[in-house]
């Protein structure tokens, strides 16, 4: 049964990771580099990089919760190894790291893990899902996100530029890479290779170029690909809820009533068409932060949050707000609702305390795109990951040789 639950969340990837939350006193879940939250979730194969997850459940009682870990390939589907094959020890780890929320209005209970654990080693590179759930009830997954092994045995350069296939300073950036696998026996890079790269870390930006331009000795050269050109899109907007008692930064007004503590953003509006303006961003993530806290995680109380995007309603396609804190999954929890009072879209979510990036994205679940809305810019700073599998003939599951963030 339990592994018939696996195979099915694992299908619903279609290539981009399934994180997915399926209780909703789940909150303010995060899977990160233990040093530097501004990375993708990735650790070397056999080092001793770490990755912490945090997240919060609503409520007073502390849950018993363990975990399992599911290799997958490049396209998050199960790959067919064994679990001894990829782990050490049994797969099934115990959260035990807990502790309850202190002079919060909004009680809750934070978790915190650090993976790989001691007691279950993660021996094959690879893509990664890891699967939460209460100690009675194995096969209720109670929610899911991703991370990445690698090996780094090959090395990647390239560059991002605005000069594109479809034009020069444009709406477009390019990147051109070059794997060399010098000292490595790669049978046939025309075919073994998968290159995948994703923009700020957003799963649905996920680009795949499957075969290089030229292959010269032990490189590998992808250039004019038209796969690894990607929307430009526009900087993250920002605000900040550190302090409850005051409006920070983008917060039009704070509030408290009924026991909860209120936040209105300043409103917005589309800014497609307009001229671009730089702005130092944390390119959609969130950070938990409260002034007055020694300890954020289980200071930082839960703000009801009102969004609200000032523009004639649109038929046909929903408008979402969209950012680290939403899994950048267009879904029914994060959708905006037409207010003809407000003249906008507006939504309500409670978010923890701390800074927040976001943006306004317009489609539906299985496509959101943020240009009509946010424009895209040349000029905007963007991160990219370069992530190089290796699909060796008659492998089991697909190898990951190389992470490089540009």
């Amino acid at each position: 049964m339990v592994t018939e639950i696996l195979a099915a969340y694992c299908a619903l990837a279609s290539g981009v990771m399934p994180a997915v939350i399926n209780d909703n006193h789940v909150r303010s879940l995060t899977l990160r580099n233990a040093d530097d939250f501004m990375l993708p979730p990735v650790i070397r194969l056999s080092t001793s990089d770490r990755l912490r997850m945090n997240f919060d459940i609503i409520g007073e009682d502390r849950e018993y919760l363990r975990y399992r870990l599911v290799h997958c390939n490049s396209d998050w589907t199960p790959s067919h190894l064994l679990e001894h094959e990829y782990l050490e020890g049994f797969n099934e780890g115990e959260i035990d790291d807990y502790a309850f929320s202190s002079n919060t209005f909004t009680h809750f209970v934070n978790y915190n893990l650090e993976l790989p654990a001691q007691s279950l080693g993660i021996t094959k590179s690879g893509n990664y899902l890891i699967q939460v759930y209460r100690e009675e009830e194995p096969e209720d997954i109670l929610f899911q996100t991703g991370f990445y092994v690698t090996e780094n045995s090959v090395e990647v350069s390239g560059e991002v530029t605005t000069r594109t296939d479809r034009g020069f300073n444009t709406d477009s950036q390019q990147l051109e890479i070059t794997i060399d696998a010098a000292g490595q026996e790669i049978t046939n890079p025309w075919q073994d290779y998968i290159v995948k790269v994703i923009q700020n870390n957003v799963p649905r930006s996920v680009s795949t170029a499957l075969q290089p331009l030229r292959v010269v000795g032990s490189k590998a050269f992808y250039s004019h690909n038209p796969n690894l050109i990607f929307p430009a899109g526009n900087e993250y907007r920002r605000f900040e809820t550190v302090r409850a008692d005051y409006p920070g930064m983008g917060i039009d007004s704070v509030g408290f009533s009924d026991g909860i503590r209120r936040a209105w953003l300043t409103p917005d509006s589309p800014r497609a068409g307009k001229s671009y303006i730089y702005d130092c961003t944390q390119h959609g993530r969130f950070k938990i932060d409260e002034y007055n806290s020694t300890d954020p995680d289980l200071g930082a109380d839960y703000v009801l949050t009102r969004f609200l995007l000032q523009i004639p309603e649109r038929g046909g396609k929903g408008v979402y707000v969209d950012g680290e804190f939403t899994l950048h999954s267009p879904d029914g929890a994060h959708k905006m609702i037409y207010d003809s009072g407000q003249g906008g879209y507006v939504l309500e979510i409670p978010l923890k305390q701390g800074s927040y990036n976001y943006r306004y994205v317009f489609g539906n679940e299985d496509e959101a795109q943020a240009s009509e809305i946010e424009g895209d810019y040349y000029e905007t700073e963007n991160d990219y990951a370069v992530f190089v599998y290796l699909r060796e003939p008659g492998s089991r599951g697909d190898r990951l040789i190389s992470v490089t963030v540009y």
